[in-house]
């Protein structure tokens, strides 16, 4: 019983509520119209507040108060979560606002739509990648802004959300034994983030994956993969002196000069 009852209380204030508004959408009161829509937003009942919001659109385009009335129906989109429509109008606000004291922030608050958008890692990271772009331009167009802090730190969150997706990719790769796609996929990341902390462990397992990759290898093409084990050791020797892998890109580099000599030993008792 208590709970049927506190059910019909919530009907009962829920079809008040629809009431009430239903009353306020039918006005042909535009300054009330607008009062109301105004006392919905600052009660954050967005829904309510966008729908006024666009029916008054076209009654106070071109007003004093329009412009407030285009920031406030933007942000019902995003307060709502429906970032796609929420860019747009962002997008639009500064484009027809280009002078107004909200277009920085506008501005911005596009490029965080973006970010909003970015979805698990598992997924495709278009939207990412847009954050990135769209905040390294408010960056570049807003360079005093008091919120190019947090676009940096939102750019360098995406870079590494990125970064963690195309080492998973790598290492699936190598973890099912596709070794040479393994080597490509580490040196792309190693290519796409050069700045990143993990460089020297990529090209190590760029390394082992060629090292894999050359000795799976049938005979005839064995001597040429070796000699790219040794490259890539040799390289790795050049750029990272002092990392921790340094040992194991040695270990690759022996064994693969080893490897080699001893195709080279093979070869020459076939030929006597």
């Amino acid at each position: 019983m208590r709970i049927f009852a506190a059910f019909l209380m919530i009907s009962f204030f829920a079809l008040g509520a629809c009431s009430k508004f239903s009353k306020v959408q039918k006005s042909k009161d535009y300054e009330y119209k607008l009062k109301m829509a105004n006392q919905y937003y600052e009660a954050k009942k967005y829904h309510y507040a966008q729908q006024l919001y666009e029916e008054l659109f076209p009654v106070f385009r071109g007003t004093d108060r329009f412009e407030d009335l285009y920031y406030k129906y933007a942000f019902c989109a995003y307060y709502l979560k429906d970032y796609l429509s929420a860019e747009n109008l962002f997008k639009s606000f500064v484009e027809v606002f280009p002078n107004s004291k909200k277009s920085e922030e506008m501005d911005y608050m596009r490029a965080y739509t973006y970010y909003k958008q970015s979805p698990k890692l598992e997924l495709d990271q278009t939207n990412t990648a847009k954050a990135i772009g769209f905040m390294q331009t408010f960056i570049n167009t807003h360079p005093g802004s008091p919120r190019n802090k947090e676009a940096a730190e939102i750019i360098d969150k995406c870079h590494v959300k990125m970064e963690l997706k195309e080492e998973r990719n790598a290492a699936l790769y190598y973890n099912v034994g596709q070794y040479r796609a393994a080597a490509v996929a580490y040196t792309n990341l190693m290519n796409e983030f050069p700045d990143s902390e993990k460089s020297d462990q990529y090209k190590i397992l760029v390394i082992k994956s060629y090292f894999q990759f050359a000795e799976m290898s049938v005979d005839t093409k064995k001597e040429e993969r070796f000699e790219k084990v040794m490259a890539e050791s040799n390289d790795f020797i050049d750029r990272f002196p002092e990392s921790k892998y340094l040992k194991e890109a040695e270990k690759y580099l022996n064994l693969s000069t080893n490897n080699i000599k001893t195709l080279k030993n093979e070869q020459v008792k076939k030929t006597t």
